[in-house]
């Protein structure tokens, strides 16, 4: 088999230097890993939003190249498009046989598919989450095959196959970097952690609801949100008008590291998202010996210490059962390596390489 030696990221954002570890997390620990997997591929990687300048860097040994798109407007998005097409154009002259990887099913993606159209390349679209939803507009302009598609998780696989009637043929989850959680046993000192963007999707307010329907029978409660967000202000308020000022803190933007520890420090980890292609913050949880409490089934098949509930009263009574748990052992739960979803995924290019 003749394995491939030069993939293009086309990405909407990647880390600005290496110490940017709150820039997709996931997406980057996938490229990390990959780079170490392979370390003979040839790995660059194209950003059109994030970060906000235009030019080239590296990133742990891999070129990244940054459009700087920023979100301007249309005319600045369309000349963005055309430098992104030749920039693409010269890499394909410099690497005849190139292989294209999109990550989400927007605007990359499509870049992406006429490119590869266009050349006779490879390209698989990594579909990540909200891109699976309804009035996705790139779906009539990319009308993909399910061979071209991959989906995150089982529950992304039929989102996306019930609004659009194409079910992706390849499913690749989430991994997690191990390397980065300390090695020591932290005392759990925090009774329920959540951790994300504060945005009206990930419903924190219900978190709040939940904390303070567990305050009557455990007076003591502590409660983390780490994260930032446009919901700040009104979370803020809400902790004080339900009286969650001894109870909660809003920790605010923090690092990925630290968000880790903290998940080690706690009992139980509470996502309450309404729809989540497959949070990786969940599974760095159950890593953590975090239980994981969701309204989201990511798998058809069920993952130890992950609880799902079907409602609001139901994520309550699960979790007063795990907070009265008596002598819980907290064990690491590793679902999928970050190495298993990376060999997965060269198994797809290096088999198009071998066509």
């Amino acid at each position: 088999m003749n394995k491939v030696k030069t993939i293009v990221i086309i990405t909407p954002g990647f880390p600005v230097n290496e110490a940017d570890s709150t820039c997709i997390p996931p997406q980057q620990i996938f490229v990390k890993a990959l780079k170490q997997e392979r370390p003979e591929l040839n790995l660059i990687i194209l950003t059109l939003q994030y970060p906000f300048f235009s030019g080239e860097y590296g990133w742990h040994g891999i070129k990244v190249i940054s459009f700087g798109g920023e979100n301007k407007g249309r005319i600045f998005s369309l000349f963005t498009n055309i430098r992104v097409w030749e920039k693409l154009k010269r890499l394909k002259k410099e690497n005849p046989s190139l292989q294209l990887l999109s990550f989400w099913f927007g605007k990359c993606a499509f870049l992406a598919d006429h490119f590869a159209r266009r050349h006779q390349l490879t390209h698989y679209s990594w579909i990540l989450g909200q891109d699976a939803k309804p009035g996705n507009k790139y779906f009539k302009k990319i009308n993909p095959g399910a061979e071209s598609l991959i989906a995150l998780s089982d529950f992304i696989a039929e989102e996306f196959n019930r609004n659009y009637k194409v079910k992706p043929k390849h499913l690749i989850p989430v991994g997690i970097d191990t390397s980065l959680f300390n090695t020591s046993t932290p005392e759990r000192h925090i009774d329920i952690i959540g951790a994300g963007n504060l945005v009206p999707l990930k419903q924190y307010p219900v978190f709040l609801e939940i904390v303070h329907a567990l305050k009557s029978a455990k007076p003591d409660i502590k409660a983390v949100i780490c994260g930032d967000g446009p919901e700040m202000k009104g979370l803020s308020e809400m902790v004080k008008n339900l009286e969650l000022q001894d109870h909660v803190t809003l920790r605010g933007r923090m690092a990925h590291a630290d968000v880790l520890l903290l998940m080690q420090q706690s009992r139980i980890f509470i996502h309450t998202s309404n729809y989540e292609g497959f949070g990786a913050v969940c599974l760095e949880a159950l890593y953590a010996g975090t239980r994981v409490v969701s309204f989201v089934q990511p798998m058809k098949t069920g993952i130890p210490n992950w609880h799902i509930a079907a409602s609001t009263p139901q994520m309550i009574n699960i979790t007063r059962d795990l907070l009265n748990e008596k002598d819980t052992i907290y064990q690491p739960v590793l679902p999928f390596t970050i190495q298993d979803n990376v060999r997965k995924m060269m198994q797809l290019f290096d088999a198009s390489s071998s066509q």
